[in-house]
């Protein structure tokens, strides 16, 4: 299951956030460090193509894709060496996919600002030092302790020993180490070291009710011009209103419907961040029916037959032979693999074959 951090300094909407997102009740409330544990939450990934395949192939079973989301206690300055209660929950954002930092673009008095104005450029540049901080913590821990092994055994070690030193200049140059080109082995050793700095960002521009349902949203055109230059244009930014959000989950769904035509939108704010996650992340969605059992999963683009299985179980990686693949769009049109099988429609791949997005399988694997 995926999983995405909710970081960002105190008192910029995180818990109001999560408890939208997940339908839970985090404690909210506007003085800073509110959340002193921090809460998990997981959101179904809404999905028309599910809910077709669902009408069409009527099993007993739908399970759909699932978002693990975790509200962290803001961060502030000086977080990596223990200020607020930052040192104690870094650690909670290390074994996360993605992280999800969420910026204040409101005003007004009622809920207060750690650092008293708003000013969403200046309090990312904040978080992000904090995470450069911390990672150049960990990084240079870790190259102490392996110090040893690089002399005794320096040929068997050369290439690690050049990747971590790399890690470390960068960092102590103050870049994020995700600004490079990451490969998937990357992700993983970056990831398994407990490095901040690696993991995709999706930057959530936190705005009023009233401006959030205007045209002129100044913060996050600024946000949006001038982040590139910080993330080599990587990172996406979805505009929100965290309190609106909620408040719209009050509503039953026929009223919700009603109010998001009447301001004009196709998807809620909370929607366009899940499917942001699964975009920036570079994630698709594949189905298998087996059992009555209908269900989504998302796996990595370009990721081939045998890998999808894993997602499964890891027996069927391992024992994988072959899969009989449609894609969505021959489902909903033939109805049944049934009927795809009669008319030769029905595609047997094997281990090379990359999954598509919206493709339905079944997998054949020896236990």
């Amino acid at each position: 299951m995926l999983s995405v951090g909710i970081i960002g300094l105190p008192n910029v909407g995180k818990s109001t956030l999560f408890n939208a997102l997940t339908a839970s009740e985090a404690n909210v409330s506007n003085y800073p460090f509110t959340t002193i544990d921090s809460n998990e939450g997981t959101v179904a990934v809404s999905d028309g193509r599910l809910e077709e395949l669902k009408r069409i192939l009527e099993p007993r079973e739908c399970t759909p894709c699932f978002i693990q989301f975790i509200d962290i206690a803001g961060l502030v300055k000086g977080a990596s060496k223990g200020e607020g209660l930052g040192n104690q929950f870094l650690g909670n954002l290390r074994e996360v996919d993605a992280l999800a930092h969420m910026v204040r673009c409101f005003g007004g008095t009622s809920v207060s600002h750690v650092l008293e104005t708003v000013e969403p450029l200046r309090d990312i540049g904040v978080v992000e030092t904090e995470l450069l901080l911390a990672d150049l913590e960990v990084m240079s821990r870790a190259i102490e302790k392996r110090e040893r092994l690089w002399k005794t055994s320096p040929r068997e070690y050369v290439q690690e020993q050049k990747r971590w030193l790399n890690y470390r200049e960068k960092l102590e140059s103050g870049l994020a180490l995700g600004t490079g080109e990451l490969d998937q082995d990357d992700h993983r050793e970056l990831k398994g070291l407990g490095l901040l700095t690696g993991k995709p960002v999706l930057y959530v521009a936190n705005l009023s009710e009233q401006e959030y349902q205007g045209e002129d949203q100044p913060w996050v055109k600024k946000l949006q011009e001038n982040l590139p230059s910080l993330t080599r244009g990587r990172t996406p930014v979805v505009a929100v209103s965290a309190q609106l959000e909620w408040e719209l989950q009050q509503l039953e769904d026929q009223e919700r419907m009603e109010f998001l035509e009447d301001m004009g939108l196709r998807q809620t704010g909370l929607e366009r961040v899940i499917t942001a996650a699964f975009s920036h992340l570079g994630l698709i969605t594949f189905y298998t029916l087996a059992n009555e059992k209908l269900r989504a999963w998302e796996v990595k683009a370009a990721s081939r037959a045998p890998e999808a299985a894993g997602k499964i179980h890891s027996d069927m990686e391992q024992g994988f032979i072959r899969a009989q693949v449609a894609s969505f769009e021959e489902v909903q049109e033939h109805g049944s693999f049934q009927e795809l099988h009669r008319l030769g429609k029905l595609r047997t791949e094997g281990k090379e074959y990359q999954i598509q997005d919206g493709d339905v399988v079944q997998f054949f694997f020896n236990p």
